[in-house]
């Protein structure tokens, strides 16, 4: 078992942690009918109103977010995002009006460039050669979460007759545990760029990921080696560094990781990726109520959101145990399962029927899950 930080602290207890917080965090079962929820007189929104500002703060944060985040080596942030949560649902629990939903986008903005944190946290406490497996626990965890709570929401709502304002209660309550979760997180003693440990001989057999092609290279048992990633060896010297250093630092390091056409071509595909991505998950609820208004009869948004997180957590558990070359298959696969995601959204917004729109939504969830993580 490797130690990360001393000895008897093990990398167990930082990624136990983190998956707990992950896990809580994601168990909000009010979540799979927020669209409903919304549109309710109470509430007095349009559809039209939803959504648009959390896309635009997320991407203003995002890059800012990304930089303090490494300053401050991670768990504050992690901390940010767990008050952003809780400031989130209780607005959409007690805040009326329009200017106070926006309100509430700006800080869900806040959470999703805070996930940097969650996902960049481990990397710092961890051996190399532990990544792929902590990514996928970490990422399993979210999943899982996400999929207790929309199975808890749509037995509450189907079975128990229980109101969206219940499910947002239970929601706020699993993200206090989660905060709760994340204060016994160990402050990590390094970060990528702004803190470093002092240089030490590497010794140890150690694999690092090669910039150039993707590839893990193995290095011989006994030869010393500095990390082939970009990380500059003055930065490893020194404990304080100059801020205009770093950044300098960050633009030659940015220049070096994007010659690499792997890293180019991931990196392109996880933007665009992504950002189909929240379009679809925004706005599918949206359509689902077009196709089916909620109001005439029963929905199923919990299940389907249940079953699609399920089999992508499946899927993300089972990836990050493949040995296999992505700099050789990696391509491939992406352009096999772009085509079907792409397919999956155009079918669900082409076929007016509730159930394929359900299925492809399964599908268009799986694939790209599974694709964001052999990216990470």
């Amino acid at each position: 078992m490797s130690c990360w930080s001393g000895p008897g602290c093990c990398w167990a207890l930082p990624t136990a942690l983190l998956c707990g917080y992950g896990f809580f965090c994601s168990v909000r079962p009010s979540e799979p009918f927020l669209t409903r929820y919304l549109l309710e007189p109470h509430k007095n929104l349009t559809e039209t109103q939803i959504y648009p500002v959390w896309t635009y703060s997320y991407f203003a944060l995002l890059v800012p977010v990304f930089l303090i985040t490494d300053y401050v080596r991670y768990k504050p942030i992690i901390l940010l995002q767990g008050i952003s949560l809780i400031i989130t649902w209780f607005l959409l629990l007690y805040a009326q009006g329009l200017r106070a939903f926006q309100l509430l986008e700006f800080f869900y903005g806040m959470v999703t460039a805070t996930e940097v944190a969650y996902y960049a946290y481990i990397y710092s406490v961890v051996d190399v050669d532990l990544y792929r497996k902590v990514t996928s626990y970490c990422r399993s965890a979210t999943l899982v979460g996400y999929t207790v709570g929309s199975v808890c929401g749509q037995l509450l709502v189907s079975l128990a007759g229980w109101s969206l304002f219940s499910l947002n209660v239970i929601s706020l309550t699993s993200i206090s545990v989660a905060f709760g979760t994340a204060w016994f997180l160990p402050m990590p003693q390094k970060s990528l760029f702004f803190h470093h440990a002092a240089a030490q001989p590497f010794s140890l057999e150690m694999k690092v990921m090669d910039c150039k092609n993707g590839a893990v290279v193995q290095d011989q048992p006994g030869v010393p080696r500095v990390l082939t990633f970009p990380l500059p060896l003055q930065l490893m010297q020194e404990q304080k560094v100059d801020a205009l250093k770093v950044l300098k630092d960050l633009w030659q390091d940015f220049l070096q990781c994007y010659s690499s056409r792997t890293m180019l071509c991931w990196s392109v595909w996880w933007a665009l990726s992504t950002c189909g991505y929240f379009q679809v998950i925004n706005y599918a609820q949206g359509l689902w109520e077009m196709v089916l208004p909620s109001h005439s009869t029963e929905i199923y948004n919990g299940g389907v959101e249940a079953a699609s997180t399920l089999l992508g957590a499946v899927a993300v558990f089972v990836v990050g145990h493949i040995k296999t070359s992505w700099a050789m298959w990696g391509e491939v696969a992406l352009a096999l399962f772009s085509f079907l995601i792409a397919a999956a959204v155009y079918i669900m917004d082409t076929v007016h029927n509730i159930w394929v729109c359900y299925a492809s939504y399964v599908v268009f969830r799986i694939i790209y899950m599974l694709l964001i993580t052999i990216a990470t």
